[in-house]
């Protein structure tokens, strides 16, 4: 293998890894399977696909071509080296509007071929759930297909030439007419066109084995058409020139709702008369939340266009009216239509999860039968379920019959997979016996080949590796795919992981406290590689800063995947590429609620580092950020403050300690503040509030120590709102209560022990997860008292409120009162909300920019903030994404780049284009430092916004009883000068 990358670099122009992290980056795609190859290319051009052929040729070492790596058949994988052309030959070449084609690499991401044809009124047909991430390459390799195949069919349907190389070195530009056709390709089928025009089945979504039939003479002789779905077994694709349709001016989407899965199923070809754009089924086993659609066990999803908004409207509720349904919606409007399209589209992994949290897997992903069997076909399929014992949500493309569905097979015991075997060849026979194809979107690949010969007969089959043999005599490209395949229940990815739970620190409760399930999560759908955050979207900000694979949320969990199997990643816990791989995590959250499967990528972050860093030094940011709140109190007891500010600006001392904590040289170090939150607090002379709700105001580090004007601010609001505040106890008892559990005795009164809360996210960002267990058990004595009543814990700080909800109770799992704490948290809008209803805050009437922050979008959501912006009057949508600071992340070394990357994403951009007189809002400390330190920005806190509305309204108050005093004042003593003036004339007067 030396010899061999030695050869490669020397001939190839782009990047050649043989190192541990490439070669376990692509161990897996979407699929069950995993296959460890020797080494990656990321090729410049074909030349370079040229060069890798002939090295790979002479050392007799196969080649896999790789997209997206979204497969979910296992063809994306292989055992010698994988191209990969995402890195250069990802360019949209050319895009001729006039004649509606465009010429694209492979390693192109549908999404940015659509952005690039949007302007003309064009799109490209096929539209795959993954459009964000999967590549044009790979779509052709699969002849993928996408909920609008009902209008514009499959990537076949819209491939005109394609430039190939065959495995020998052969430049081919494949066409109709024969065109580009290796030799011997026209006598194989000339000799075999009664099997051409008889063995393959008519139906919209035939995608298993090749295409053969697409040589006909009365199909034209498509070369072009027929390598597509080869799944890179005949030739490695350099360029293609595809057909782009004309997209409806305007749409709208009729959402269909039925009595159950079976009556959907039943209704779905009985649309196609009406030429509607798609035809998408789905149940309610696969809906996280059914706000938004109408009544119904199951739905059609049933989009329909036209030149104008009420032309496609109009076209909607004709279906509707021809529907026999339960209820249906018709959606116009551009943002509810995406809405109702991400809860279909998040099926493809919402789907590996069952309803009650059990794994599901693909394999049978996506059989297809003939539209008007499809009702039959899913009756039949769910009582072969229920005679294997296994479950499974259909979903998918009705009016195609194609039907997506994961299923919960144990593929971890011998008796599970001998199962998985077992309902595949049955399930196999049922499809053929229903006329359809073993793979109606994402090929055959290692998971359906074996059973190609129930569908085709063995002679088509052999037929098939008569025509793999033309094109690729050698065998070199992706072998065991397609012909000669692996078995079905062969290199499964879960055989290598360890069948004993791992020893760690988090609980991972949605994982039965096993974190090889937890990392088993990742299916590889990658969500996570998408280059623009869209809406309201995190994931993964690193990825989109840097594009590279083992910097996504995907790439990571790979790296674990290997880390616990041990073979290609050797050194366990102690890994130096895992380590590498994380360094540039953000522990945004993004992951736990943007990934379909809630990867928590955070969680496993800190749970890596508490063992790397085990018994061993660790870097210097940890222990200066990472210890930032003892640190601080520490300043704060000694009243040096002002002092260490001082220090920090001297710019030789400053540049010192930055280097000697660890800290990124480009940043400015915070000022801390002259009078802590709770020293302020202490000092009031009139402490405010009202008769109303007790709640706890959380004085967490950064609003003690950095910001105490968002406390100041928040108490303000509370009060005015009729709450009464007060702030967790400081005194932490020794032993046991007495009595009846909330009197203590007198010793235990004298013998106890200051202290302070803390949430300990400083603690857990860095892994130093012993630290944070005893800074929680002191947090929760303390809270204990608290705990005993039912008032309400006011977070100010973002990340602060997430780690006590969701970090808290999965780390110190043991301790009961861990979740009754988390439980108690809550925003500070959510606390408005439920303790204040009635309270009617100050209109604003203002514009607002600014960026939910990443742990609120994750963990807490912002529903209650953005009813109280509404109710306030700030106008606007905030952005998504993260702000790239994230706590200790943005101030570490060598993370300044990817941290300005992240704010320029979209936060800073926003604050840059918006109106002068908007208010810019940043509720974590994190992004209001990086917008002051990026842009020179002041963001806020919404409740200092709140407090300075109140404010106002005060002095306008005053303003006008001063006045009416004034007028008052004025007429008086007007009437006694008139009075003195003109005493003897009281006519003039």
């Amino acid at each position: 293998m030396s010899d061999l990358e030695a050869e490669l670099r020397k001939a190839v122009r782009g990047d050649v890894g043989f190192d541990v992290t490439s070669r376990a980056l692509v161990t897996m795609d979407a699929s069950n399977y995993r296959r460890v190859p020797v080494g990656v290319v990321a090729p410049r051009d074909a030349e370079d696909v040229a060069a890798v052929l002939e090295v790979c040729r002479a050392h007799g070492v196969p080649v896999v071509a790789r997209g997206g790596g979204t497969s979910i058949a296992g063809q994306a994988t292989g055992t010698g080296v994988v191209l990969d052309f995402t890195r250069y030959m990802n360019r949209l070449v050319a895009l001729d509007a006039g004649a509606r084609t465009a010429v694209v690499q492979p390693g192109l991401v549908l999404d940015r071929l659509q952005e690039a044809a949007a302007p003309h009124g064009l799109r490209f047909g096929p539209d795959p759930s993954t459009h964000s991430r999967c590549t044009l390459g790979g779509m052709i390799g699969n002849n993928s297909c996408g909920s609008h195949s009902v209008a514009w069919g499959t990537t076949a349907d819209s491939v005109r030439e394609l430039d190939v190389l065959t495995a020998r070195g052969r430049r081919l530009r494949l066409g109709r007419g024969w065109a580009g056709a290796p030799d011997g390709l026209r006598a194989l089928a000339e000799g075999e066109l009664a099997r051409l025009r008889t063995g393959f089945p008519e139906l919209p979504r035939r995608i298993s084995g090749y295409a053969l039939d697409a040589l006909l003479p009365e199909k034209g002789a498509d070369v072009a058409r027929s390598f597509c779905g080869s799944e890179g077994t005949l030739g490695v694709l350099t360029e293609a020139v595809v057909s782009l349709v004309e997209a409806p001016r305007a749409r709208a989407l009729a959402v269909l709702g039925y009595a159950d899965e079976g009556a959907a199923a039943e209704a779905a070809a009985g649309l196609l008369p009406y030429r509607p754009l798609t035809v998408e089924g789905m149940a309610a086993d696969l809906v996280r939340s059914a706000a938004g659609l109408p009544r119904g066990g199951a739905w059609l999803f049933v989009e329909t266009g036209g030149d104008s908004a009420a032309e496609a409207r109009a076209r909607a509720e004709t279906i509707v009216r021809a529907a026999d349904i339960v209820d249906a919606r018709v959606v116009t409007d551009g943002a509810a239509q995406r809405a109702l399209w991400r809860i279909r589209e998040d099926a493809s992994g919402t789907a590996t999860r069952m309803p009650d949290g059990t794994e599901a897997w693909p394999g049978w992903e996506d059989c297809a039968v003939p539209p008007a069997r499809l009702g039959a076909y899913l009756r039949d399929f769910r009582a072969l379920l229920t005679a294997h014992g296994l479950r499974g949500a259909p979903y998918g493309h009705f009016g195609d019959g194609c039907i997506h569905v994961r299923i919960d097979f144990d593929l971890l015991t011998d008796a599970g997979v001998g199962r998985f075997r077992r309902f595949s060849e049955e399930l196999a026979d049922l499809v053929v016996a229903h006329g359809g194809s073993l793979s109606g979107e994402h090929g055959d690949g290692q998971a359906r080949a074996e059973l190609l010969p129930r569908m085709y007969g063995d002679e088509t089959v052999a037929l098939f590796e008569r025509a793999k043999a033309v094109w690729d005599p050698d065998d070199l490209l992706n072998p065991g795919m397609l012909v000669r395949p692996a078995p079905l229940d062969s290199g499964l990815r879960f055989a290598v992981l360890p069948r004993e739970p791992v020893d760690v620190a988090f609980g991972y409760p949605g994982d039965g406290g096993d974190f090889t399930a937890a990392v088993r999560r990742c299916v590889g759908v990658a969500k996570c590689r998408t280059t623009t955050a869209s809406g309201p979207a995190v994931m993964c900000p690193s990825y989109r800063a840097t594009g590279e694979e083992r910097h996504s949320t995907r790439g990571r969990a790979r790296l674990l995947h290997e880390m616990l199997a041990g073979e290609v990643v050797t050194d366990g816990w102690r890994s130096e590429e895992v380590r590498e791989a994380l360094d540039l995590c953000l522990s945004c959250k993004g992951c736990r609620s943007d990934c379909p499967v809630e990867v928590d990528m955070a969680t496993y972050k800190a749970e890596f580092l508490h063992h790397h860093y085990a018994g061993r030094r660790r870097p210097a940011a940890h222990y200066s950020m990472g210890r930032l709140p003892v640190w601080l109190r520490w300043v704060s007891r000694t009243r040096t403050a002002p002092l260490v500010n001082e220090l920090a600006g001297v710019r030789p001392l400053a540049w010192v300690a930055k280097r000697v904590g660890g800290i990124a040289v480009e940043r400015e170090i915070p000022r801390l503040a002259g009078e802590t939150f709770s020293r302020w607090w202490q000092g009031r002379r009139q402490p405010g509030g009202g008769s109303g709700r007790l709640v706890v105001l959380w004085p967490d580090t950064f609003t003690e120590h950095l910001s105490p004007s968002v406390g100041r601010a928040a108490v303000r609001v509370l009060e005015a709102a009729g709450l009464r505040v007060a702030l967790p106890p400081t005194l932490r008892m020794r032993g046991r209560p007495v009595g009846d559990g909330r009197s203590r005795s007198a010793a235990a009164l004298l013998t106890a022990r200051r202290g302070r809360v803390c949430c300990g996210l400083t603690y857990v960002s860095t892994g130093q997860l012993d630290h944070a267990r005893v800074v929680l058990r002191r947090t929760l004595d303390l809270m204990e008292p608290v705990l005993e009543t039912d008032a309400p814990v006011v977070v100010l700080e973002p990340s602060c409120a997430a780690a006590l909800r969701s970090d808290l109770p999965e780390l110190l799992h043991d301790d009961p009162r861990a979740a009754r704490l988390a439980a108690r948290v809550l925003t500070f809008a959510e606390t408005l909300e439920r303790h204040a209803p009635g309270w009617r805050p100050p209109r604003l009437d203002r514009p607002a920019v600014g960026q939910t922050h990443c742990h609120q979008h994750a963990v807490l959501g912002d529903t209650a903030d953005r009813r109280l912006r509404e109710a306030v009057g700030l106008d606007g949508e905030l952005t998504g994404g993260c702000c790239g600071l994230a706590g200790n992340f943005g101030f570490e070394a060598g993370h300044f780049e990817v941290s300005a990357t992240c704010a320029e994403e979209q936060l800073l951009p926003s604050v840059r284009a918006a109106d002068p007189s908007a208010v810019v809002l940043a509720d974590g400390f994190s992004c209001r430092t990086q917008l002051e330190q990026l842009a020179g920005v002041r963001g806020r806190h919404l409740a200092e916004v709140l407090a300075e509305g109140l404010d106002e309204v005060l002095a306008e108050g005053l303003d006008e009883v001063l006045a009416e005093r004034l007028d008052e004042v004025l007429a008086e003593r007007l009437d006694e000068g008139l009075d003195e003036g003109m005493e003897d004339r009281p006519e003039e007067r």
